[in-house]
């Protein structure tokens, strides 16, 4: 049964979206794409060293096998955001945009208001874009009637490994949105992708918690198979949650006891 993810007309059978950011080195950053299974992968534009080759990320990545995702990573306004965006379209020489407004250095929580700003001006320049939220209800309604393709809520504070803290209010956007729904940031291990899979999320997206492990690779492989998981559990349906327990023998199957001579 062919279960692909279409996000802006384009198909995917991986629902494993992975950053490219905080690798320890290139040949790292490769093997972990390589494992993940990933046919979707983020570029921060504003962080690309386009003077120098050897340390410029599109140098090393097959476009040929892997959808670029630039981000606008870094910007702290929309007008900062939109001229990242204007050059990653050129650069990348895509429609397609992650769109970052974080004017808070601290804990890095994108900024609701200039997000959707940002996106709306985006959506008329003809963007697809993909914006990076906090799991507000309201605001991934507004960013998808304003034409994103997808609303990317946070589980937790980007690179902090504390899991989805954000349950409740992804199921809300879930139960609401016609567009995918990728849970982006604070993902520490498989179990977490695991976990917004199995809720109904459309996908993932994963860096830190790859990039920073003692073997990237293994843990890229171990995320492929944890989104898998969860994908399959959605889709065959999980068990009702009850206050009592059922017996999983029927009881009518009991013997009778025999009474004594």
């Amino acid at each position: 049964m062919a279960d692909e993810l279409v996000i802006g007309g384009v198909s995917f059978s991986s629902r494993l979206i992975v950053g490219t950011g905080r690798h320890r080195s290139m040949q790292e950053m490769i093997d972990s794409l390589e494992a993940s299974g990933t046919q979707m992968v983020t570029v921060a534009i504003r962080r690309l060293d386009l003077d120098n080759p050897e340390q410029n990320i599109l140098e090393h990545i097959n476009l040929d096998k892997y959808h670029i995702l630039p981000n606008t990573a870094g910007c702290r306004t929309v007008e900062e955001a939109l001229f990242v965006a204007r050059l990653g379209r050129e650069v990348a020489q895509t429609d397609f945009v992650k769109l970052e407004v974080i004017p808070d250095a601290k804990y890095l929580f994108p900024d609701p208001n200039g997000t959707l700003e940002a996106a709306r001006q985006l959506v008329a320049e003809g963007f697809k874009v993909l914006p990076y939220i906090h799991a507000d209800p309201v605001l991934a309604k507004n960013l998808e009637e304003v034409g994103c393709v997808t609303v990317m809520p946070l589980g937790s504070a980007i690179g902090s490994g504390q899991g989805i803290h954000t349950i409740e209010e992804v199921r809300i956007i879930l139960e609401n949105a016609t567009v995918p729904v990728v849970v982006d940031a604070g993902l520490a291990v498989p179990s977490d992708a695991s976990k917004a899979l199995e809720m109904g999320a459309s996908a993932v997206l994963v860096n830190t918690a790859i990039a920073q492990a003692e073997n990237p690779a293994m843990m890229a492989d171990a995320f492929r198979k944890g989104v898998e998981a969860g994908r399959q559990a959605y889709l065959a349906g999980r068990i009702p949650v009850r206050t009592e327990a059922i017996a999983s023998s029927p009881p009518t199957d009991v013997p009778e006891p025999v009474a004594a001579a």
